[in-house]
């Protein structure tokens, strides 16, 4: 019997400030961490699960110490039993009562939650020796849907309505997996449009992402109007008529500004508007949806978990849903959102760059095409190009597209140098600043 012995967590950062990648119009100096967690057990396997959450520097101690606040429920605990109901293990861990009060269900500790369950995952398919998204995708309808909690969900999905979309979808499993194996998922490029970039480096990176094969990029917008008219001109002079141009506010503008700044980019044939207003605001998300129609309203990488995606699905109040790997409670709780997407036919285009979050949602997505969904059409898997040199699976894009991973496990796990040289120091970081 193999047993759980440590959950060891660090927390990791990356001084991204200093070349402004990441920044927005909310978010100006972001050194992109993670809150990194192993699952150590007495297995002689010699697996360890690798997992983690993203946050942008200031406060990872925070969700560190969320993190180690999870330790009493799975150290000691029976490995297998774990692993063999995934389902059983998510609620354990989201149904402590005295930890979901600080919640219930969002904020730091449902993210701490996520990191561990993402690292459960990654064990697991690394004793299968498969690709989570390929460990996900080969389990039958019935297995998946013990996967999630359908309390708060069934005025939405039911467990039944659940299991006919996973069941519609199994007969072209094979087919799809050897599709995706083939040639690959569709991305899009957020690298050319951090807002703190030169006009040169915009337009060079622009370039250079349609030389890569990217059908679609994205810029960051919301200081200025101004401004970005002239930065989204420049971005379309660059990549021509035919290149999809997303643009993303990060929740800067309220309901009538989104509207009239977002009129003010319609020229530019804009692809969709990215989180213009506050992300818990279903009801602003639904008034700007219908005030820019037919421009999509995209959003969900800081929606808090499944409740949050119902609510906004049911409003109409977006057109495109980003998943974030991170963001809520791991897997288990991404499934249910990639159901519910699915039930209202909404396109999934998951939200990365970040620390490792490409590596992680193209699990995601993956699972979703050949087991859910069934779709590629309008779906991209966003892509940044930094930071996947610290990954022993780092991702796989040619042609603007993600090439399905081999490799077992999640993607999450961090080179061991790399977390030691990064692992999260005050002095030196008071000194770096």
């Amino acid at each position: 019997m193999s047993t759980i012995t440590a959950l060891d967590v660090s927390d990791i950062r990356f001084p991204t400030s200093t070349s402004l990648d990441g920044s927005d119009a909310m978010n100006l100096d972001p050194d992109y961490s993670a809150a990194y967690v192993r699952v150590v057990t007495d297995a002689n396997d010699g697996h360890e699960g690798h997992g983690f959450v993203f946050t942008i520097g200031r406060g990872n101690d925070v969700q560190v110490a969320g993190i180690h606040a999870l330790s009493h429920i799975l150290v000691g605990r029976n490995l297998d039993e774990l692993l063999d109901d995934m389902g059983a293990t998510w609620r354990s861990l989201v149904w402590d009562s005295q930890l979901r009060w600080l919640g219930p269900e969002k904020g730091v500790m449902h993210m701490a939650i996520g990191a561990v369950v993402n690292a459960l995952w990654d064990l697991k398919a690394k004793r299968a020796g498969l690709p989570l998204w390929q460990l996900l995708s080969r389990m039958s309808p019935e297995e998946i849907v013990d996967l999630v909690d359908f309390r708060y969900l069934t005025d939405a999905l039911t467990r039944d309505e659940a299991l006919d979309i996973l069941r519609s979808a199994a007969p072209g499993r094979s087919e799809r997996e050897r599709e995706l194996t083939a040639d690959g998922y569709p991305a899009y490029t957020t690298t050319p449009g951090w807002l703190g970039y030169s006009d040169e480096k915009l337009v060079r990176l622009a370039k250079e992402a349609v030389a890569d094969g990217f059908s679609m990029i994205k810029l960051k917008v919301g200081g200025d109007v101004d401004e970005d008219i002239r930065r989204v001109r420049l971005a379309r002079e660059a990549v021509g008529p035919d290149i999809r141009i997303g643009v993303d506010a990060n929740q800067r503008w309220g309901v009538d500004e989104a509207i009239e700044w977002v009129s003010r980019l319609a020229e530019f044939d804009v692809a969709w508007v990215e989180e213009p207003t506050n992300p818990d605001d279903i009801l602003a998300h639904a008034a700007i949806a219908r005030g820019i129609h037919p421009i999509p309203v995209a959003t969900g990488e800081h929606m808090a978990n499944r409740v949050m995606f119902k609510q906004f699905l049911q409003a109409d109040a977006l057109q495109v849903l980003q998943i974030d790997a991170s963001r809520v409670a791991g897997v288990n709780e991404n499934i249910a959102i990639l159901l519910l997407a699915a039930k209202f036919g909404v396109p999934v285009c998951p939200h990365a760059g970040g620390v490792g979050l490409c590596e992680a949602v193209q699990h995601l997505s993956m699972f979703d095409f050949v087991a859910v969904s069934g779709s590629r059409d309008g779906r991209v898997i966003e892509f940044v190009d930094h930071l996947h040199e610290h990954f022993v699976t780092p991702v796989e894009m040619r042609d603007g597209r993600y090439h399905a991973p081999t490799a077992p496990g999640n993607g999450m796990e961090m080179l061991a140098a790399s977390r030691a040289e990064y692992v999260f120091s005050e002095s030196d970081y008071i000194l770096s600043k």
